[in-house]
C-alpha cells in the first residue's frame, strides 16, 4: 500500500468516535460497536485509495461498521440459539441477564421496541444529528425509504409511551 502522507491517519482521528456512537446507538452494545467499528475502519484502510475519492468516506465506513455489526448480532443469535437448545433441558436460558444501567438506558429502551432498519434511522437521525440523506447514503437505501422508517419509527415510539 502506497503511502497516503497520514491522511487515513487523520480521518480514522476525526471520524471514530462519532462512528462508535452511531453504531452503539443501533446494536445498544458497546463492545460490539467497538468491534464493528475497529473492522469497518481496518476494511477502510486497506481500501484507502479508492474510499478516499467517495463523496462520503466516513458514509461509507458508518455503513461497513452497520453491515459488520448485523453479522456479529447474526451470529450471536445463531450461537444462542445452539445454546439454548443443547441446554434446555438442563437449564434455565439467561440470555435476557440482568439489565445493564448506563446513561443511555432509556433512549436505549426506545429504540429497542423499532425494527432494526427503523432502530438505524433513528438512531443516525436523532442520536447522531445526521441529514435524511446522509442516512440514505450510510444505509445504501433511497431518501423515501428514509423518511418512511423514520415516520413509522415515529409513529411506534409515540404507540409506547401511551401505553
Amino acid at each position: 500500500m502506497e503511502p497516503d502522507g497520514g491522511e487515513f491517519e487523520g480521518f480514522f482521528a476525526r471520524e471514530y468516535d462519532g462512528v462508535l456512537r452511531s453504531i452503539e446507538a443501533i446494536t445498544g452494545d458497546r463492545e460490539m460497536a467497538v468491534d464493528a467499528t475497529q473492522d469497518a475502519f481496518i476494511k477502510a484502510n486497506l481500501h484507502w485509495p479508492t474510499i478516499r475519492n467517495y463523496d462520503s468516506p466516513t458514509a461509507w465506513v458508518r455503513r461497513a461498521a452497520i453491515n459488520a455489526s448485523r453479522d456479529q448480532q447474526r451470529s450471536e443469535r445463531r450461537r444462542r440459539t445452539r445454546e439454548v437448545s443443547v441446554h434446555a433441558q438442563h437449564t434455565v436460558s439467561t440470555l435476557d441477564g440482568p439489565d445493564r444501567i448506563d446513561a443511555d438506558a432509556s433512549a436505549r429502551a426506545l429504540l429497542d421496541q423499532l425494527s432494526v432498519r427503523q432502530r438505524e434511522v433513528a438512531a443516525l437521525f436523532y442520536v447522531e444529528d445526521r441529514s435524511i440523506d446522509d442516512i440514505a447514503d450510510t444505509l445504501g437505501v433511497s431518501v423515501g425509504t428514509v423518511k418512511s422508517q423514520l415516520s413509522e419509527a415515529r409513529q411506534r415510539l409515540r404507540q409506547v409511551h401511551r401505553h
